[in-house]
């Protein structure tokens, strides 16, 4: 059963800068769930996409893999491919807990999740990164080289595929989305307290950006394209093939 997320259900400050740790580890389903909108269809298209773009004896990544639903998901769609799937995660609560959720899975294709930072990580022989909601916790001067990384660590026709919390050029639009996205938390039960408590929390943690700068960093990168696949309000996922 899902742990309820009550963390910022509190009138004692300060508010401390937003941390995977334990506490967050517990409660994680439920909070991404009920702040994230197109949370449930990005990760249930993970199978689908893994179906699609994994190529045999490579090796897929899941980067910031949080509690490996991501990785999970990615199993279930490679049915008789034989891939190495490797789930990344700086925090050791989340990695903890990954460890602990696959210990019931005999799946085939066996998950490896490791306690390593993503920016040190190899990257070799994949046919699919996925990096759902994970580079806007990089810091903005290494996500070039994180994604160029990535792009060299790709097999021919490998696929990156990044879902990220993004901006909007426009002020109408990105304002309209900001108050949709703040309804939605609403709507999932979130008090208005816990909202400005958790948006205190992230600020300077969590640093969003436009779809452009996405896009145009992808391509600096040397992917031959992108394609978003997946737009809820302000949260999109992509597909950059090399």
């Amino acid at each position: 059963m899902t742990n309820k997320d009550t963390l910022y259900r509190t009138t004692e400050g300060p508010i401390k800068p937003f941390q995977f740790n334990q506490h967050v580890a517990d409660v994680f389903p439920d909070m991404i769930e009920r702040s994230v909108p197109g949370y449930p269809l990005t990760i249930s298209m993970l199978s689908v996409i893994a179906g699609q773009y994994a190529q045999e004896n490579s090796n897929i990544y899941d980067l910031g893999c949080s509690l490996g639903a991501g990785s999970m998901a990615i199993q279930q769609g490679l049915k008789t491919k034989m891939c190495k799937i490797i789930g990344i995660d700086n925090s050791p609560a989340m990695i903890n807990l990954c460890n602990k959720n696959i210990s019931q899975y005999t799946k085939v294709n066996k998950i490896h999740f490791e306690l390593s930072d993503i920016l040190q990580t190899t990257i070799k022989d994949a046919s699919i990164v996925v990096m759902n909601f994970t580079l806007q916790f990089v810091p903005l001067d290494k996500r070039l080289s994180l994604i160029n990384k990535i792009y060299e660590g790709l097999l021919p026709s490998g696929v990156l595929i990044l879902s990220e919390k993004i901006l909007f050029d426009d002020e109408i639009e990105n304002n309209t989305m900001q108050k949709l996205h703040h309804h939605v938390k609403e709507f999932n039960g979130y008090e208005q307290l816990e909202i400005a408590n958790k948006r205190d929390a992230l600020e300077k943690i969590l640093i969003p950006e436009t779809l452009n700068n996405h896009q145009d960093r992808i391509k600096k990168a040397g992917f031959e394209n992108s394609i978003t696949w997946l737009k809820c309000l302000n949260f999109v996922s992509l597909i950059a093939q090399k």
